[in-house]
C-alpha cells in the first residue's frame, strides 16, 4: 500500500466558489511524490484559507485513501511446489477427427462401387464439402447428416448417371480442393462415359501444378488437357466411354521433409 505523507502540500491559488471542504481528489503528480511523481491513491484534502491583496490561498493537508490497486502482500502465496502422483491406468474412448484425404478418396470410392455406402467420421472441411458438391453434380445421390458426420452415398456401379442425362458441358468447382481435384479428374476420365468435363477452382487452385496426372492419363489414352498451358487447373476432359489402358512413364520426384 502507497505510503502517504503527513507533510503540509504546497500552497495552492484556487477561485474558491465551488470550494466545498474536506474534498476527496485524484492528486496530481505535483501534489503525490513518487518514483514518477504518481502512485494509484486518492487523498482526503481539508483547505485552510489565507486572504491577501491577490486572492484567496489555500494551504492544503492530505490523508491517506486505501489504494486502488492491490500490492503483492494482498495477494495469495502461490504454493512452493505441485506434486503430480503417477498415472497407472487409463481408460475410455478418444474419437479422433477424420481425415480430408481419407474422407475424400472413401466417397469416391463409394460413388464408383454398387449398392449403399454408409461412410461415418467424415471430417467436416472444405474439401470434404467439395467432394460431396461434385458427387451430386455427377448425379449421385448423397445424403449428409453433419450433426453425427456422416454420409450415405448410392454407387454408380462405375459410371455417373450424369453422362447420361446431359449433353452440356459439366462443370465441377473444386475451390481449392486437392484431395477432390485429382482424384476427380482420373474417375471421371474412367467413369464419366462420353460426356464433356471442366474442373476448375479458386485462383489459388489454378496455380497448383497437375501435368504429371494429365500426362499420365494421356498415356493411358484419355482426352484431357490443361487447356490453358500452364499444367495446372481448370482440366477438361472428353470422355470416351472409359480408359483404354496401356504403359505409363512418369518422372520420379523425392520429396524429404525438414527435420
Amino acid at each position: 500500500m502507497a505510503q502517504a505523507s503527513t507533510a503540509m502540500i504546497q500552497s495552492l491559488r484556487f477561485n474558491p466558489k465551488n470550494l466545498s471542504t474536506p474534498q476527496t481528489l485524484l492528486p496530481s503528480p505535483s501534489l503525490l511524490p513518487g518514483s514518477n511523481g504518481w502512485c494509484n491513491s486518492a487523498v482526503s484534502v481539508k483547505f485552510l484559507e489565507r486572504s491577501n491583496n491577490k486572492g484567496s490561498i489555500f494551504t492544503a493537508t492530505r490523508s491517506p485513501v486505501r489504494a486502488s490497486v492491490a500490492t503483492a502482500e494482498m495477494l495469495p502465496k502461490a504454493p512452493e511446489e505441485i506434486v503430480l502422483q503417477p498415472i497407472t491406468e487409463i481408460s475410455g474412448t478418444v474419437k479422433l477427427p477424420g481425415s480430408k484425404s481419407v474422407s475424400n478418396r472413401i466417397l469416391l470410392l463409394a460413388a464408383l462401387s454398387q449398392g449403399t455406402t454408409v461412410v461415418e467420421n467424415l471430417l467436416n472441411s472444405d474439401d470434404v464439402r467439395y467432394m460431396l458438391g461434385a458427387l451430386r453434380t455427377l448425379g449421385l445421390r448423397v445424403e449428409e447428416d453433419g450433426s453425427i458426420q456422416q454420409a450415405t452415398v448410392e454407387g454408380s456401379g462405375g459410371l455417373f448417371p450424369a453422362s447420361n442425362e446431359t449433353k452440356d458441358e459439366i462443370q465441377l468447382f473444386l475451390g481449392n480442393a486437392g484431395t477432390a481435384m485429382r482424384p476427380l479428374t482420373a474417375a471421371v476420365v474412367a467413369a464419366g462415359g462420353n460426356a464433356r468435363y471442366v474442373l476448375d477452382g479458386v485462383p489459388r487452385m489454378r496455380e497448383r501444378p497437375i501435368g504429371d496426372l494429365v500426362l499420365g492419363l494421356k498415356q493411358l489414352g484419355a482426352d484431357v488437357d490443361c487447356f490453358l498451358g500452364t499444367n495446372c487447373p481448370p482440366v477438361r476432359v472428353n470422355g470416351k466411354g472409359g480408359l483404354p489402358g496401356g504403359k505409363v512413364r512418369l518422372t520420379l520426384y523425392l520429396e524429404f521433409g525438414k527435420c
